[in-house]
């Protein structure tokens, strides 16, 4: 059975971070809060915990489209191909914050998203996310927690996420009530800007 932590946003417990960290980096499965859903994500390094997420969600690791959470702008070199100088004023002005870009993959890529050419991008404005991004010291493989409700979408009480993910995960994170809205999805790796899917972000500062 997972492990339920609470953790506070606005000053979060070192001790309690180290802990999520350390639970992720033996391959565990996290449910954590970010600046808009509740998120599950593993060490983006670890092939057998992202193997355990694409089981969860029904789908193959190699078609899985699971957003990279960073904890700056700096951790996104490591994954994406040089941008250009428009595209990194946009990522500087919305980051961190409600906002997943699409951008081009280069040869960095762990190796089951090797195949892929673009890969999701988050900076969540969030600082628990962002503390045990830093912590782990690499990205963290993410995807939104969904609910079987079609009314609700997404789960927002983290007791009744506890509830039903216990015994899926290895840890969830009482960080507050989550959102009920996804973040705005923009695809960056063409010629123009698209929202792929309207969020919690603003769309119109593109």
């Amino acid at each position: 059975m997972a492990e339920f932590i609470k953790i506070y946003e606005d000053k979060p417990s070192e001790a309690a971070i180290k802990k999520v960290a350390d639970v992720l980096r033996n391959g565990g499965l996290v449910i954590y809060p970010t600046d808009t859903v509740y998120g599950l994500g593993c060490d983006i390094t670890n092939t057998k915990a992202l193997e355990r997420i694409a089981k969860i969600k029904g789908i193959k690791l190699e078609k899985a489209n699971f957003s990279f959470v960073c904890s700056d702008l700096s951790n996104i070199s490591d994954y994406v191909k040089q941008i250009d100088t428009a595209t990194f004023k946009i990522l500087k002005r919305t980051l961190p914050g409600p906002y997943t870009f699409i951008l081009p993959g280069n040869n960095d890529l762990p190796k089951e998203f090797r195949k892929k050419k673009t890969v999701g991008i988050r900076v969540p404005d969030n600082n628990i996310a962002i503390a045990i991004v830093k912590a782990l010291g690499n990205p963290i493989v993410s995807s939104s927690i969904h609910d079987e409700d079609a009314v609700l979408e997404y789960s927002t009480d983290p007791e009744l996420i506890f509830e039903k993910w216990q015994h899926l995960v290895d840890l969830v994170i009482d960080g507050g009530y989550g959102d009920n809205v996804g973040s705005t999805i923009i695809d960056l790796s063409g010629y123009e800007p698209i929202i792929v899917r309207e969020g919690k972000g603003d769309p119109d500062i593109f």
